[in-house]
């Protein structure tokens, strides 16, 4: 019975949100509070939430300080260096930017977290697909597949739960999967590519003309390697700093202007588009090194778990503040500039914290993974890894990783073990479903994608899925064919 319900449960809450019948908030906490009155523990379902919000917490405060961190670093320029040379190669070509997201992506998901990816990524790239009127939620989607192919490293999580539950070396696990890890990563690419060149056939390839004030120059030409769109446009030269699009190449209207004035969100988007604004008042190219400094010992502090990550940011945030922004009402200024940000993401965590609460309180999660377990042939059990990995897939989306490597992940490597399989081998399969997991909704980084993109949760998910879980196939595919699964 609890098996049928928290399937159902789950279902009920992804059907509602992606035909936006219920926003994510009110149905990651209304639902689970009906369902647990239904399993009949109605009256657990405060204690239930109180565990669930108490395990959430430190994420919650890790989430907060992390946005109003690197709101401030992306606020005081240390990433325009990088996002400018992404954007150079990107230049007004769909395809470009698509490709780029991808890459960006993958090379800042090097930190081993999803949100700090996440923000860098969708403010560096949302101006160009808002002003050239691309699909957001082809960037959430990218973005996502491609740090979920990157979250396998041994500080990102999954690797070093996995050696941890089965009692195994990190690197054991994760070394031998490298090749496998690129294949999915070339996929990734191969994946960003197929969905620019989509994006290129719908709009055409564009053109930008628009002014730099830096450099006071006009852009004309379609190869032009002036890239900063909206972000690199400031009033002040020729022209009012808008940028304009004209389709060279590509579907009907080719060769037609059309000025994009902005966007439907209004001025809330022109703030949006400012962001990476080269004369923005925000900027600090005095302290550059500092923050270059600072950032690397942070991201060094992380890896080496030195403190527990909240804690750092939380030292990070407050140090960057004051330093960057040493008077009061800047400091404010900063708080308030990101404060919609902050307030979205740690809404949504711990909204999330009942729905975790209660289908781990009420048992839930334990009777689905057991029907799951269960419910392999016993034919099956030479080939428990690519079982272990096909089973990665749905159970990473619908647990936390938390639940799954540490509860069912060793139940799979002691049935694995009964027929000769290697541990490694299991935990090396279990690895394959990240590129999925990273778009649950028990994920709360995802929270901070959809939240910056402006996309609705519901949109994504329907989007990604398929992609996503092709992503891992593949890699469990590879993972096979060199032997390594």
């Amino acid at each position: 019975m609890l098996t049928i319900l928290g399937f159902t449960m789950i279902a009920t809450f992804l059907v509602l949100i992606m035909m936006k019948k219920m926003s994510p908030i009110a149905a990651l906490v209304l639902i689970p509070a009906l369902f647990c009155v239904f399993v009949g523990k109605g009256a657990h379902l405060g204690d239930y939430v109180i565990e669930g919000v108490g395990t959430l917490a430190p994420t919650a405060a890790m989430l907060m300080f992390a946005i109003v961190y690197f709101g401030v670093m992306i606020d005081v320029g240390l990433f325009d260096p990088v996002v400018r040379g992404i954007l150079k190669f990107c230049k007004a070509d769909p395809l470009r930017i698509v490709v780029g997201t991808a890459l960006l992506a993958a090379i800042v998901s090097l930190d081993g977290d999803g949100s700090t990816t996440f923000m860098i990524t969708v403010s560096a790239m949302y101006p160009l697909y808002k002003r050239l009127k691309m699909s957001l939620v082809v960037m959430t989607g990218v973005a996502a597949t491609a740090n979920g192919v990157m979250n396998t490293l041994p500080w990102g999580g999954p690797t070093a739960r996995a050696a941890t539950a089965l009692k195994l070396d990190a690197g054991d696990i994760f070394v031998p999967m490298i090749p496998a890890l690129a294949v999915g990563l070339v996929a990734v690419i191969a994946l960003s590519y197929v969905l620019g060149l989509r994006e290129r056939k719908r709009l055409g390839v564009l053109s930008l003309t628009d002014v730099l004030t830096d450099e006071k120059q006009l852009v004309e030409e379609p190869e032009a390697e002036t890239v900063l769109v909206g972000a690199g446009a400031a009033a002040g030269g020729p022209g009012d700093g808008k940028v304009r699009m004209t389709k060279t190449t590509g579907g009907a209207g080719s060769g037609t202007d059309a000025s994009d004035d902005g966007d439907d969100d209004g001025e809330e988007d022109d703030v949006r588009l400012q962001g990476l604004d080269p004369n923005r008042p925000t900027l600090r190219p005095k302290l550059y090194w500092f923050n270059a400094l600072l950032t690397a010992t942070l991201l060094t502090a992380m890896i080496m778990e030195l403190l527990p990550i909240p804690v750092l940011f939380v030292l990070a945030a407050a140090l960057a503040l004051t330093v960057n922004f040493p008077h009061i009402p800047d400091q404010k200024a900063r708080l308030a500039a990101h404060a919609d940000n902050v307030l979205n993401v740690s809404g949504m965590v711990f909204a999330a914290a009942v729905f975790t609460g209660v289908l781990q309180g009420t048992g839930m999660v334990d009777s689905m993974a057991k029907w799951l377990v269960d419910g392999i042939p016993d034919g099956m059990g030479p080939h428990m890894a690519l079982v272990t990995g096909v089973l990665s897939l749905p159970l990473t989306y619908f647990m936390s990783n938390d639940g799954f490597y540490f509860g069912v992940l060793p139940v799979l490597a002691e049935a694995g073990a009964a027929h000769g399989v290697s541990p490694l081998e299991i935990a090396r399969a279990s690895l394959v479903g990240q590129p999925l997991h990273m778009s649950s909704p028990l994920v709360p980084a995802v929270y901070v994608l959809v939240g910056m993109a402006k996309v609705e949760f519901g949109d994504h998910t329907k989007f990604v899925v398929k992609w996503a879980a092709l992503t891992s196939l593949v890699v469990l595919g590879a993972g096979i064919l060199f032997g390594i699964i």
